[in-house]
């Protein structure tokens, strides 16, 4: 399909969003024959990695960049548009198919995925380069700093949790007010005072990097300087839910999209997965939410098995009328096993 935004496209899928989890969910949808097109903006959390932690088979030297560009060519591959576009609006249309506002057309599609993820508060500055000190995923990154010195910017539970949790990997945890009063509760100062973990009030003033790009101090306004090889941001997240709560699906309490173990949402056809949902914020969650996605999508969009309801109100399926592939997609299937075979 073209992407000419002068022209008009109708989908069966369409995916907002292109990280882990919404490349998977049209990974899956393209290769099980429906029609996929991928709408992202670019940026977005994984493309932030430095390096791609806990994902098996995928080596550490590669970047989120990198990592989600080889998912570009493998969805395209297979047949998957993937449009550099901002969906400013979708709307449900009578019969049931959304339509999804782009800057230059409107696209139809019989099934939405939503991926578009959140964005991760951020402390003001002066602060360390992101991934060279400054880090956001506790799961993705605790390991880099085993035995090394790591403070937690934050002053709510969640930032007095995890300066309790590195206390499994490093016995020099500091917590950074930066001036703010802590907002933490009464059971969790409790529990900060039965742990050896220093809390800072002053203010950053300055970043002291090494040659190699990596924090190696912070300068706070008293005069003192701190050691640390890192440490985490904790500010809470805002998620990019509009699209969902323009359509009318359940929020949680938290902002997250609710949805089940395939990731239906409220709204009928409508789905979402990654981190605009509730759970781990992890690539390998974030991709096994998106395969769910997709195999849910294909069981409920897919030609056969005709029901014996369908059967007795149309009739036998006529040799003719199979496979039920999308044209487009069983040419492009039959030239991608083709090259394999070459």
């Amino acid at each position: 399909m073209s992407t000419d935004p002068s022209t008009s496209h109708d989908y069966e899928v369409a995916v907002v969003g292109g990280g882990p989890a919404g490349l998977t969910s049209a990974l899956y949808t393209t290769r099980l024959g429906h029609e996929t097109a991928v709408f992202d903006r670019g940026g977005g959390r994984a493309a932030m990695m430095q390096e791609t932690h806990n994902v098996i088979g995928v080596p550490e030297s590669i970047s989120g960049n990198e990592f989600l560009q080889t998912a570009i060519e493998q969805i395209k591959s297979y047949g998957a548009d993937y449009r550099t576009e901002f969906v400013t609006s979708i709307d449900r249309r009578d019969d049931g198919a959304f339509e999804l506002e782009t800057a230059g057309e409107t696209v139809t599609a019989e099934a939405v995925v939503l991926a578009t993820g959140f964005s991760d508060g951020r402390p003001e500055p002066p602060l360390p380069r992101t991934g060279r000190g400054l880090h956001y995923c506790l799961h993705c990154d605790a390991y880099m700093f085993v035995d090394e010195p790591v403070y937690v910017m934050g002053h709510d539970d969640s930032a007095a949790i995890v300066a309790m949790i590195m206390l499994n990997y490093t016995d020099d945890v500091d917590i950074l007010l930066r001036g703010d009063e802590p907002t933490w509760s009464d059971e969790t100062a409790t529990q900060l005072e039965g742990h050896p973990v220093d809390i800072i009030e002053a203010e950053v003033t300055g970043i002291q990097n090494g040659d190699d790009g990596w924090l190696e101090a912070i300068e706070f306004e008293d005069g003192t300087v701190r050691e640390y090889r890192g440490g985490f941001a904790m500010y809470g997240s805002e998620y990019n839910n509009e699209l969902a709560t323009s359509l009318g699906a359940e929020l949680n309490d938290d902002g997250t999209v609710a949805v089940d173990d395939h990731g239906r949402t409220s709204v009928d056809g409508l789905y979402a997965v990654g981190d605009l949902t509730p759970g781990h914020n992890q690539v390998p969650v974030a991709m096994g939410q998106g395969a769910q996605a997709g195999i849910a999508i294909h069981m409920s969009l897919r030609e056969f098995p005709k029901s014996v309801e369908e059967l007795e109100a149309e009739g036998a399926v006529e040799p003719q009328d199979v496979p039920g592939i999308a044209p487009d997609l069983r040419q492009q299937a039959n030239e991608h096993s083709s090259a394999e075979g070459d």
